[in-house]
């Protein structure tokens, strides 16, 4: 799924994302960090929120809660993981972010926000369709009329097995194999990593969900909301039969019902 250095292969109470993967989270995920990948998904979000207040769910190290929150947008977030908000506490501004330790499919925060977002994929850690959905009723429940649930996902690359492959491989080197498991009668997936360091192989792998654009459609219309809007990436290139990823944008009715 992504060419992360470090995911851990047993779940702990901070679900996937425990201290070895925060530690060297953000230069694992280093092309997600540069700017050309941060300012577009700011500004996006910052659109959205306007006036209001922004939640991310799996707000993670602060990729983009820290510099929405430098643009003025009030920014709480809700994560599973100690040791991924700790590292954003360490970042400068950090300590200014509300954060609620929880899982982001059902914990509540107070007060209402005019976008909510989860984004890199995030949605596909909820590995049954019932937690997803659970996760759309969670956002539209946080949001005030008229406020929008942003999701950014990639689109499932089934496209790339051929009849008797499981298989999609993302990273091969000499010191390092990566690849893809799908399972197409349980929309299963898993990211595994192998590495040789001294000439001795390690194996880590994360389950994930792999969704489908009109599945998600499907789940915010169960949560009460309207799809408003879908870009193949943050600077709203259109989305086609080609994109390898989406943005997507649902709507709460206002109050009116408009």
């Amino acid at each position: 799924m992504d060419d992360m250095d470090d995911m851990e292969g047993v779940e702990g109470a901070d679900g996937y994302f425990g201290e070895s993967v925060a530690t060297r989270y953000d230069d694992a995920s280093g092309k997600v960090f540069a700017a050309d990948a941060v300012d577009p998904a700011v500004a996006f979000l910052a659109r959205l929120a306007g006036r209001g207040r922004a939640l991310e769910l799996g707000i993670g190290t602060g990729r983009l809660a820290l510099p929405l929150a430098r643009r003025g947008v009030p920014v709480h977030g809700i994560d599973l993981s100690r040791a991924m908000v700790a590292r954003l506490r360490e970042k400068p501004g950090g300590d200014e972010v509300g954060v609620t330790i929880g899982d982001f499919a059902t914990t509540r925060v107070a007060g209402a926000f005019s976008v909510a977002s989860l984004v890199f994929n995030t949605i596909m850690n909820l590995t049954s369709q019932q937690a997803q959905v659970d996760c759309f009723r969670n956002a539209a429940e946080h949001l005030e009329p008229g406020g929008t649930f942003v999701i950014e996902v990639m689109v499932p690359e089934l496209r790339k097995l051929p009849p008797g492959q499981t298989a999609v491989p993302f990273h091969v080197s000499a010191t390092r194999w990566a690849f893809d498991r799908y399972e197409v009668a349980t929309q299963a997936m898993s990211s595994h990593y192998v590495d040789v360091v001294d000439g001795r192989g390690s194996h880590r792998s994360i389950p994930f969900r792999y969704v489908w654009p009109a599945e998600l459609d499907l789940m915010a219309q169960l949560a009460g909301l309207r799809l408003r809007e879908r870009w193949s990436g943050w600077a709203g290139e259109p989305f086609t039969n080609e994109s390898e990823k989406h943005v997507s944008v649902w709507e709460k009715p206002a109050a009116d019902g408009a």
